[in-house]
């Protein structure tokens, strides 16, 4: 006997109606500005304290990427663990060491860190004040895809860990398995011999057409392999601000030092100013024109940019062509905003501080 799946209304009323609830809770959530004082940070079994910025785990869920902090106390080492999502790491405050496939790396206040997808991870803090990190993560999108994976092993020796997933190697042939082989396995060698540290020492900030001066932290250009997130840092001078722009997908900035206001709207103007200060995180989620403005007049505001656009946001340019996803205003009104960052005199680059 044959059976017939059906619903009481079109698949054009279900789809419709399912679209139209899950905006509707999504923009319950929304928040442009998440302070540093609603952020609650929770002991966790792992040994470590963790808080939610943005992401599922808190109350305010997201669909490509999460940010959580982290604390460890002196003499703390945390639980080892995996994932099948990557991770980016900034310290904002102590010294500390993270252990990644075996391999340990000693970080401090300003360091950024890569956590590779499937390698096993602890992290520890061997000085005498607590640690404070934040992680930048791919989870939310993995999870969209049915494919989020969580591994804890305790305090296993990292001797008795098993290998990250196994993979292929390429092999001869033109037709297309034998492509897909090489390819995926060229894709994975990349992948597991990527860069993993970024000291604060190393840094060297740049003038940019936008107003600021700005370096890489993690990306693909300075050797990382990362699913697509990226990390840089922009620094605004007193009373000046970054040109404006818009793009869609998720992007957080977190404040590393400073304060002012970011401007979002529709349209370039008669949109609305959100304060910002210290420790706090900025979200653009949605394709509207906005701005980060420094309001103090005589510090500057240090500011570190989160997003998914080596890999979303490409997807995203195939997907809508021909839309244009990136826009910024023409030159003459983007340096008219920005000013000219050559008259201003920049400090001399120091690591973050915390509180």
């Amino acid at each position: 006997m044959s059976t017939h799946t059906t619903t009481e209304v079109t698949h054009y009323h279900v789809q419709k109606r399912r679209r139209a609830a899950f905006i509707e809770e999504w923009r319950k959530t929304h928040r442009t500005i998440v302070a540093l004082e609603d952020v609650e940070m929770h002991p966790t079994e792992r040994g470590s304290r963790v808080g939610v910025y943005v992401g599922a785990d808190g109350d305010r869920p997201t669909r490509t990427m999460d940010a959580l902090a982290h604390e460890i106390d002196p003499g703390t080492t945390t639980t080892l663990h995996r994932h099948s999502w990557d991770a980016m790491v900034f310290v904002v405050a102590g010294w500390g060491w993270t252990e990644i496939d075996g391999k340990r790396v000693d970080w401090g206040p300003g360091d950024s860190l890569h956590l590779p997808a499937w390698a096993w991870h602890r992290s520890g803090n061997d000085g005498d004040t607590t640690t404070r990190y934040l992680t930048f993560s791919s989870a939310p999108l993995l999870e969209t895809m049915g494919m989020a994976v969580i591994e804890d092993a305790g305090h296993t020796p990292v001797s008795e860990l098993p290998p990250r997933p196994a993979f292929s190697p390429g092999r001869d042939g033109a037709d297309p398995y034998a492509n897909r082989l090489r390819r995926l396995a060229r894709d994975q060698e990349a992948r597991r011999s990527g860069r993993l540290h970024t000291s604060w020492d190393e840094l060297e900030l740049r003038n940019t057409p936008r107003g600021t001066r700005t370096t890489f932290l993690l990306d693909r250009a300075i050797g990382y392999q990362a699913s697509g997130i990226t990390m840089a840092m922009f620094e605004i001078g007193p009373g000046r601000a970054q040109s404006m722009h818009r793009h869609p997908g998720e992007a957080w900035l977190y404040v590393v030092e400073g304060s002012g206001e970011s401007y979002l709207g529709t349209e370039p103007e008669g949109g609305e100013k959100h304060p910002w200060k210290k420790g706090d995180i900025i979200v653009v989620d949605h394709f509207l024109w906005h701005q980060h403005i420094n309001s103090h007049p005589e510090q500057t505001a240090k500011v570190v940019r989160i997003h998914m656009f080596d890999s979303l946001l490409e997807t995203m340019r195939a997907l809508c062509d021909p839309l244009v996803l990136f826009e910024e205003p023409p030159d003459h009104i983007r340096d008219a905003q920005a000013g000219d960052p050559s008259t201003i005199k920049w400090p001399a680059l120091t690591r973050p501080t915390w509180p």
